[in-house]
């Protein structure tokens, strides 16, 4: 069961996994160009760096793209989840409204017929 209660459509699973495709494609961009950089600049700064092999400055590279995937996915997904939270909490508000509106007007209508009976009763009006 999805969390609040709410069932999850094809359509929701489908939205929900394309935020965090994007998320994740974003976040590994981000992540990939700060570690570009690190790893520039291990280069030019670090004899440590420089005497890495290529597999293992790959697998830095890789590594800060995969984070930066997961963190931007997950956030994503998080703000598309709340946003669809807070949507359904305001429509059903929005039925519980009108539905308090309906029976207010219906009161006031059955009152309203109830005086003009009434008054039609002391005219002599049936």
């Amino acid at each position: 069961m999805a969390p609040h209660g709410f069932s999850r459509t094809p359509e929701e699973l489908s939205a929900a996994r394309s935020e965090a495709l994007r998320g994740a494609a974003v976040g590994a961009a981000k992540f990939g160009i700060v570690t570009a950089f690190l790893g520039l600049g291990g280069t030019l700064f670090s004899p440590i760096y420089r005497a890495l092999t290529i597999q293992f400055k790959v697998y830095l590279q890789v590594s800060g793209m995969t984070l930066g995937g997961w963190i931007e996915a997950d956030k994503r997904f998080r703000a598309w989840e709340n946003l669809r939270v807070r949507e359904k909490r305001r429509l059903k508000a929005l039925e519980r409204d009108e539905g308090v509106w309906r029976e207010w007007e219906k009161m006031v209508e059955e009152e309203v017929i109830g005086k003009a009976n009434g008054e039609q009763k002391k005219a002599g009006v049936k």
